[in-house]
């Protein structure tokens, strides 16, 4: 078909399967091969999604000339090398959160993809959450208006792979897994104004056998146009996800539940979800939820980035909007670890973020 997009997938697990299953309702999209270092992952994943190629090494995949962009979805630490590999390769990238491990990566990646004239897309799904997006039109239409506080709250009982847990290969806890969330969120729903600062309290809750890293964490953003940004993120909440925004205004107030609205109230003794065999199950009374893909718009992210391959325009979210969370997260680390509000711009050499927490 004219405009077609080749797509590679890099990864084999959670994450990339969701983006699998966005891909497969989009109709520009060819999803061409998949690659992951684990022994039989990508075969069986190919088998899963009806891709013909796959291999260990994304490097060989990089190399075939049907594949137009690369769906990252590797542990962080891998983030900054695959998109440089990528962009060597002429290939369009689009990088799953958190961008990479260190503000020196960050503009690595955003340079190397200039240099080579590819597209680097930092992948926010809550940009395109149908709720979301009806949210900030409102506020974009003045019916709320001028923008006064924003909130932003993720929640569940922590991630289900181990890379997650550990520090050393994610850079954070949950602030640097789902801070992000919320913090490019205050800055889409916001028009993107400058942050001025940012203070974050973050603590070892429950989880203190799994990781050295947050399980729970508070943020507060201050931004240049007097809008207040507050962010809740836990690891340590049972009966499943709970995502839900507050935006209040000079002239009005709006609540969107991500998921609760959208669900069937459920009690499993025994559990269900992802992967159950690996532990990854919610028990309990819990919201089930139907077409959770596409209520956290991850159908509509990866339709976005084929179109904006496709037909060369520019991603909503960027490898620079990326950057500008994780300077944020690195502020609110630098916060949580000296008990004082940091001011951006904030720069730092920390190798990742969690660096300057520990060392308080």
């Amino acid at each position: 078909m004219a405009n077609e997009v080749g797509v590679g997938i890099i990864g084999s697990q959670f994450i990339s399967t969701i983006h699998a299953r966005a891909l497969r309702h989009c109709s520009a999209a060819r999803m061409i091969g998949v690659a992951s270092p684990s022994p039989g992952h990508a075969e069986a994943f190919a088998k899963a999604h009806g891709i013909l190629y796959s291999g260990t090494d994304y490097r060989r995949l990089l190399e075939r000339s049907d594949v137009d962009l690369v769906v990252i979805g590797a542990p962080n630490r891998l983030h900054c090398q695959m998109t440089l590999d990528a962009a060597s390769a002429g290939k369009h990238v689009l990088v799953e959160k958190p961008l990479c491990m260190n503000l020196d990566e960050a503009d690595r990646m955003i340079a190397a993809c200039e240099r080579a004239g590819v597209k680097l897309m930092y992948a926010e799904e809550l940009c395109f959450a149908p709720k979301y997006v009806r949210m900030k039109q409102l506020l974009d239409e003045g019916a709320l208006g001028k923008p006064t506080l924003v909130k932003q709250s993720e929640k569940h009982d922590g991630p289900h792979a181990p890379h997650f847990w550990d520090v050393e290969q994610s850079g954070g806890g949950v602030t640097m897994d789902m801070g992000c969330h919320a913090i490019e969120f205050f800055r889409w729903m916001l028009g993107r104004p400058r942050i001025t600062s940012v203070y974050a309290q973050m603590s070892t809750q429950v989880h203190k056998d799994r990781t050295r890293g947050d399980d729970n964490a508070i943020l507060i953003l201050e931004f240049e146009n007097g809008a207040i940004g507050m962010a809740e993120e836990s690891w340590t909440k049972h009966g499943g996800m709970d995502d839900r925004a507050e935006v209040y205004g000079s002239e009005g107030v709006a609540y969107a539940n991500l998921l609760q609205g959208n669900s069937i109230y459920t009690y499993s003794t025994g559990g269900y979800g992802y992967a159950v065999e690996k532990g990854g199950v919610t028990q309990g009374w819990s919201f089930t939820i139907y077409e959770e893909e596409w209520n956290y718009g991850f159908h509509q992210e990866m339709a976005h980035f084929v179109d904006c391959v496709a037909h060369d325009k520019t991603p909503l979210v960027t490898g620079k909007d990326g950057r500008a969370v994780l300077e944020a997260i690195f502020a609110a680390y630098e916060s949580a670890g000296t008990g004082r509000k940091v001011a951006l711009p904030f720069e730092t050499k920390a190798a990742k973020p969690i660096d300057l927490w520990l060392s308080r």
